[in-house]
């Protein structure tokens, strides 16, 4: 009885493995039908959106960061994870793949583990946008890429602005590749018009106070200011737990499952 038992333990733990090699060479054979810019040129934009000046900007940015730091930063746009083998998959995965495929970075850099290559995926049709960072990384900037991707990529894409974001978006990333502050996030419209809007305020109290003196209107005006601001900033409150080289670009370098993703 034992013997049977131990018999059927080894068959199924051959059988488990063998169907693991079977998916693992599956998922190894799976290749993402799309070319890399040449060594040197960073950018691809299949889904059209950049225009000449952006991509000559990224360039610029990108080489130096690769000059000063070994630091390639890829941007591919496509029109859709689907057109190019990936249908179903999630862009994850996709980024993943199309920068081990690439060999995104250096793997090593004077006999050093480096792998510091980062790629800029924006998937058109999917309304979905991944920063995927080398495996030398590691997680520790996963937060400043979630930021980067909320504060300058997206930012601009929910606005229909592609090419400002992506700019933005890889500025962003130099400053993270040179351990610099990143830039601030645009401020919209509407700042400014409370910045004018409480400058109209500060005149008319000063106005009002000279004319007046304590019993004039400002001091009502500014308590239904006072009470506007306290109510935003509660509903803010209440609402932030709902969040969440010198050499080329492409030299063996991998993905360590670092970066973010955005979608708008």
């Amino acid at each position: 009885m034992c013997n049977k038992q131990h018999s059927l333990s080894i068959s199924c733990f051959i059988a488990i493995n063998a169907l693991y090699l079977i998916v693992a060479s599956g998922a190894s054979a799976i290749e993402i039908d799309l070319r890399p810019p040449g060594d040197r040129e960073f950018v691809r934009d299949l889904a059209g959106l950049l225009d000449p000046a952006a991509v000559d900007r990224i360039r610029t940015i990108s080489d130096s960061l690769l000059k000063d730091k070994a630091t390639p930063i890829i941007v591919i746009t496509i029109e859709s994870m689907a057109k190019h083998g990936g249908e179903g998959m999630r862009i994850e995965t996709f980024a993943t793949l199309l920068f081990d495929q690439w060999g995104i970075g250096h793997a090593t850099l004077d006999k050093q583990e480096w792998n510091t290559g980062i790629l800029l995926l924006v998937s058109r049709d999917d309304r979905k946008a991944r920063i995927e960072l080398g495996g030398g990384w590691g997680r520790r900037e996963d937060a400043l890429c979630r930021q980067i991707m909320d504060e300058q990529i997206i930012f601009h894409f929910k606005q229909g602005r592609f090419t400002e974001g992506i700019v933005a978006g890889v500025v962003a990333l130099d400053k993270m590749g040179r351990k610099l502050e990143l830039p601030t996030r645009p401020r919209p419209w509407w700042h400014y018009a409370l910045a004018v809007g409480f400058i109209g305020l500060a005149v008319f109290t000063i106005v009002s106070l000279i004319r007046n003196g304590s019993s004039g209107w400002a001091w009502v005006f500014w308590g239904v200011v006072f009470a506007l601001l306290g109510t935003i900033l509660y509903q803010m409150m209440t609402r932030r737990d709902s969040g969440g080289s010198s050499g080329g670009s492409f030299g063996g370098g991998f993905s360590g499952g670092g970066g973010a993703t955005g979608s708008w």
